[in-house]
């Protein structure tokens, strides 16, 4: 009897065939939206837009307002949308270029998805104030001097 239970076959792997793997990566949208960002943090003239009145008031808040993302999991791929303000005087093509290449190289290295659209929307202008319109006094006004003038003839 020992004989028969050393005579088991042993089992060939290829007999089994096991349920392929399902692999599914999802990235939340804020990381979409802070890589973006930070990508923007490195470029000059522009900013994200702010907050509302009405954000305000309603006392709702979101730290990366102005940044809209759809990802496409079946196609690999992400959508961005980005609101912003430009400062006067800043060629609108070019920073559009500048920003369209910082923000899909960052994407794509830190997401390895593909960025099928970038859709930037300047939405305000900010405008520079002038220094010459701000006065200061060339030197603090003495006021000993005028206190001693008000005061002279009371005693």
């Amino acid at each position: 009897m020992a004989e028969k239970a050393r005579e088991t076959p042993s089992l060939d792997p290829q007999e089994f065939e096991l349920p392929e793997t399902i692999f599914s990566r999802n990235i939340n949208n804020k990381v979409f939206q802070g890589i973006i960002e930070k990508a923007l943090s490195h470029i000059s003239d522009v900013c994200l837009q702010g907050e509302t009145l009405l954000d305000q008031v309603i006392g709702r808040s979101e730290k990366y307002r102005g940044i809209t993302t759809i990802q496409d999991p079946a196609s690999k791929s992400v959508k961005v949308k980005i609101e912003l303000s430009v400062k006067y005087g800043t060629n609108i093509p070019q920073k559009a270029e500048e920003i369209h290449a910082a923000v899909v190289e960052a994407l794509t290295k830190m997401t390895g998805l593909h960025v099928a659209e970038v859709h930037l929307v300047f939405k305000d202008l900010v405008k520079e104030e002038p220094l010459e319109h701000t006065q200061f006094p060339s030197s603090p006004p003495d006021m000993m001097s005028t206190y001693h003038e008000e005061f002279e003839n009371d005693f």
